[in-house]
């Protein structure tokens, strides 16, 4: 191996709704076709976390329930830790309910308000009915823009403040809101989405940016990936594309 990459998996057993796991498996398959190697460290409920230690924090989403849990846990334990660590350049990768935490709050259709850790700008409001469907979104991230392909099943309202920029613009599907025609979240090297699916194996191109942010923070160099054999990801996003409707 020529290189390493020390990820560390938040909640994994909380917050694993829609097979999010799956997001690791392909930065792990991606990164051994590569010679890189990919430490995987879990970090539970209580469990602390050093801020120098990883190169990439990845959430995913949950239910309601473990959601409330984990938020509170994340406060308590982890804050602190993971503003450190993105302050000095390491990746952040939230997905639905990890989105959500990553903002400032997160208010219940109840009308309980979840803190969260506040990397993200923006705040989450939830409301009786969900947003569900197919997403085809446009994203620019480094300079080049993509098209982005997922599933977004989310009760949350997530408004972006000035610190964030969106993500990306939906071409189709609700976004945030199901207003604004934004989608997910970036500031820095720390970005949240509402796509479930999981997202990376039909968008290999943003596993591949952020496995390029990890190391560029592990090594401190300019990262350049070398080039892999996409055509069967690439089949099953325009698979995604055309049931999404989108035929261009």
């Amino acid at each position: 191996m020529t290189a390493t990459i020390r990820l560390c998996h938040l909640y994994p057993r909380e917050m694993n709704i829609y097979a999010d796991r799956g997001n690791i498996a392909v930065f792990r398959r991606r990164s051994q076709w590569r010679d890189i190697a990919l430490e995987v460290v879990e970090a539970g409920p209580g469990d602390p976390i050093d801020p120098g230690a990883h190169d990439l924090f990845y959430l995913g989403g949950g239910q309601d329930r473990d959601q409330a849990a984990v938020a509170e846990d994340l406060v308590a334990t982890k804050a602190d830790a993971l503003r450190s660590a993105f302050a000095d350049g390491a990746v952040g990768f939230f997905v639905c309910g990890g989105i959500q935490l990553a903002g400032h709050r997160y208010v219940a259709v109840d009308g309980s308000t979840m803190t969260g850790i506040g990397v993200l700008d923006l705040e989450t409001r939830a409301e009786p009915d969900r947003l569900i469907g197919d997403v085809v979104a446009e994203a620019t991230l480094n300079g080049e823009t993509e098209t982005v392909v997922g599933y977004e099943n989310h009760a949350g309202r997530t408004e972006l403040g000035a610190g964030a920029e969106p993500f990306a613009r939906v071409i189709t599907g609700h976004g945030n809101n199901g207003a604004d025609g934004t989608e997910g979240a970036v500031s820095g090297r720390v970005l949240g989405t509402y796509l479930h699916g999981p997202l990376l194996p039909r968008n290999p191109w943003l596993a591949d940016t952020l496995l390029g942010w990890a190391l560029q923070h592990g090594t401190g160099e300019t990262v350049h990936l070398t080039a892999l054999d996409d055509d069967l990801e690439q089949r099953a996003r325009e698979v995604a594309r055309r049931r999404a409707g989108v035929r261009r």
